[in-house]
């Protein structure tokens, strides 16, 4: 079995002295493991960020062994963010969901146009708040749709109003950008509550039933939100 595609690196780790075992969400293929031999060395190493978009040639004996990629670079999207942190412990965290919740050599092109346009939005003054609504787009992709303003009472008091869960036993305020999606937010505890809930979602109904653990990557992004 041989094949070329483009796809995005979501994971990388050491094989052996020389070699890596790496993840990448291709194009035409889906999520794919493999070894890239001689992947430590200086020449290549460099191309192997977490979420650059990488050309690739996978050869295997059969579907049920482990492969091997030869590699190229073809966009480098990582570096750019490697003096901001935040938004470098973001790019590990999105990767990591990626390939935490999507199943071996199944292609799906809607993740794959939500990953471009996961470094698209990296670029905006807005982007916590977008790419906590790119986190809903990716569960929705998966199969789990999660609409806020379906699950919400609206109260007002005098000039001012909030959404209130409807199932929740305690008052539990959903904030205003979650359920009206236009309404924009520079307040970091606001968002940082956004996605909180979203978290709580992802644990509740994806992650416990499938017995996966939420992604360290994740809480670390979370933590970084001050």
């Amino acid at each position: 079995m041989n094949w070329d595609d483009i796809g995005f690196l979501l994971s990388k780790n050491k094989y052996n002295e020389n070699s890596l075992i790496v993840e990448i969400f291709t194009e035409k293929h889906g999520k794919v493991s493999g070894i890239i031999f001689g992947g430590t060395s200086k020449k290549i190493k460099n191309y192997l960020q977490i979420g650059n978009k990488i050309f690739v040639n996978y050869t295997a004996k059969s579907r049920e062994k482990l492969g091997y990629f030869k590699i190229e670079i073809y966009q480098a999207l990582s570096p750019f963010y490697f003096d901001n942190h935040q938004k470098l412990s973001c790019i590990s965290c999105a990767m990591n969901l990626i390939k935490l919740l999507t199943a071996e050599s199944q292609q799906n092109l809607s993740i794959y146009l939500l990953i471009d346009d996961f470094f698209n939005l990296l670029k905006k003054d807005d982007w916590i708040k977008d790419y906590i609504f790119w986190e809903l787009e990716l569960f929705k992709a998966l199969g789990y749709d999660l609409q806020f303003k379906d699950l919400v009472d609206k109260r007002e008091t005098g000039n001012k109003y909030q959404y209130v869960a409807k199932s929740s036993i305690q008052k539990k305020i959903i904030p205003n950008f979650l359920v009206e999606k236009t309404q924009s937010t520079e307040d970091i505890e606001t968002l940082k509550n956004g996605l909180k809930l979203v978290s709580d979602y992802l644990e509740k109904s994806i992650l416990k039933p499938n017995n996966l653990n939420q992604p360290v990557s994740r809480i670390q992004f979370i933590n970084t939100l001050k």
